[in-house]
C-alpha cells in the first residue's frame, strides 16, 4: 500500500476560547524532589474533592540536555487541592522493567465506579504494548490488562455505555499505512477491561485538517449533557523546522484538537473543531524544551461551574494547564 503524502501545514493559533494558566508551568523537574529531568504527559483525575496527577519522570540533566536511557523511566505522583498548585510525592509510584518489558510511560487516568484507572504505554523487546491498571491509595497499583503490540495510547471513558467498558485507542499501523507515519484514532469495547474487541476507526489523520502525519486520544473524556468531549492530539511534520530541542532531529509540531461524541454511542462524532483548541506558542512550550512545539494534553477535569481543566505535557518537559468553559467547548465542536 502506498500512502501518499499529505501537504504541508502553515501557521496555526490557538483558540480563543482557550486560555493559558498564569502559574505554568504547574510541575517541572525544580519542585520535584528526587532527581528528574523531563515531568510530563500526565494523567489527572478529580476524586473525592482532590485532585491526583500521575506524571512521566524521564531522567538526565536539564543543564546538560541529555537524557537518561530509556529503561530508567518512571511514573511520579502529585496532589493538589484546587488543581493549580501541585506537592509531588516523595517517591515515584510505577515502574515496569525487566528482560522483556523496557519501560512505562504516558499515563491517563479515569475514575470508574470510584476507582482510579490509569492507562499506559509500554516499550518491550518485542513492540509498544497499551497497559490497564486499577489502583485504590495509588502506592500500589494492579495491572489489569496488557495489549498485543502495537498500541501506543489508550484512553478509558469514566463509564460503561451500553454495559461494556470504551477506549480510545492509537494503533501503530505502520507497515500497514505505507511503511510512514499515519496513525488515527480508533475505538473498542470490553465486557471485563481484559478482552476487547468490536473495534472501529473513529478518526483519521487526513480528517483533521491541522494534521499531516498523525492523530491519537488525548485526555480521557468528560461526560456532558451534550455528549462526550474529547480532546486528541494532531501532529504535523516540516522539515523546515530543522533541529527543534535537545534531539538531534524534531520537525514535529503536536497541537490538541477536540471533538464531541455521542452519548450513547460513542463511534458517532458529534462534532469537531475543524482548527486547532490548542497550539505551541507560549516559551515554554516552544524554546527551551527536550522537544519543542509539543502540547499533549493528558488529563481533563470538568468542574461544577463548567470550568473545564485541561492538563497537557509542554516541550516534553514540563507540565501546565489550560482552561476554558464547557459550553465555549461543545459550541466549538458543533460550529466546527
Amino acid at each position: 500500500m502506498k500512502t501518499t503524502t499529505m501537504p504541508i501545514i502553515g501557521a496555526l493559533e490557538s483558540s480563543l476560547l482557550i486560555r493559558r494558566h498564569p502559574a505554568n508551568p504547574v510541575l517541572d523537574a525544580a519542585r520535584v524532589p528526587y532527581p528528574t529531568a523531563l515531568v510530563f504527559n500526565a494523567g489527572v483525575a478529580k476524586l473525592g474533592g482532590r485532585y491526583i496527577m500521575v506524571f512521566r519522570n524521564d531522567y538526565g540533566s536539564l543543564e546538560k540536555q541529555i537524557i537518561g536511557p530509556s529503561h530508567t523511566t518512571d511514573l511520579g505522583i502529585a496532589f493538589s487541592d484546587d488543581g493549580i498548585h501541585w506537592t509531588a510525592g516523595p517517591k515515584p509510584v510505577f515502574k515496569l522493567c525487566d528482560e522483556e518489558i523496557i519501560r512505562a510511560y504516558d499515563p491517563r487516568l479515569t475514575v470508574i465506579d470510584g476507582r482510579c484507572y490509569m492507562c499506559f504505554a509500554v516499550d518491550t523487546q518485542h513492540g509498544i504494548r497499551g497497559g490497564i491498571a486499577v489502583t485504590d491509595d495509588f502506592e500500589s497499583f494492579d495491572i489489569v490488562s496488557l495489549s498485543t503490540p502495537d498500541l501506543r495510547n489508550m484512553v478509558l471513558f469514566p463509564e460503561r455505555i451500553g454495559g461494556n467498558y470504551v477506549r480510545l485507542e492509537r494503533p501503530f499501523t505502520v507497515y500497514s499505512r505505507g511503511g510512514v507515519d499515519r496513525f488515527d484514532t480508533w475505538i473498542s469495547e470490553s465486557p471485563d477491561l481484559i478482552y476487547w474487541g468490536r473495534s472501529g476507526l473513529l478518526l483519521a489523520v487526513e480528517q483533521v485538517p491541522f494534521a499531516n502525519d498523525k492523530i491519537g486520544p488525548a485526555a480521557p473524556p468528560v461526560k456532558t449533557n451534550k455528549g462526550w468531549l474529547t480532546t486528541f492530539h494532531a501532529v504535523d511534520i516540516d522539515p523546515a523546522r530543522g533541529k527543534n530541542g535537545w534531539e538531534p532531529s524534531w520537525k514535529k509540531r503536536y497541537t490538541a484538537g477536540i471533538m464531541l461524541l455521542d452519548l450513547d454511542n460513542p463511534k458517532k462524532i458529534l462534532g469537531m473543531s475543524a482548527s486547532p483548541l490548542l497550539v505551541p506558542e507560549a516559551d515554554y512550550e516552544t524554546d527551551g524544551g527536550f522537544r519543542n512545539d509539543v502540547i499533549f494534553p493528558g488529563g481533563m477535569v470538568l468542574e461544577e461551574d463548567g470550568e473545564v481543566k485541561i492538563y497537557y505535557g509542554a516541550a516534553d518537559t514540563v507540565e501546565c494547564l489550560a482552561t476554558a468553559h464547557v459550553d465555549d467547548l461543545i459550541r466549538l465542536c458543533l460550529e466546527g
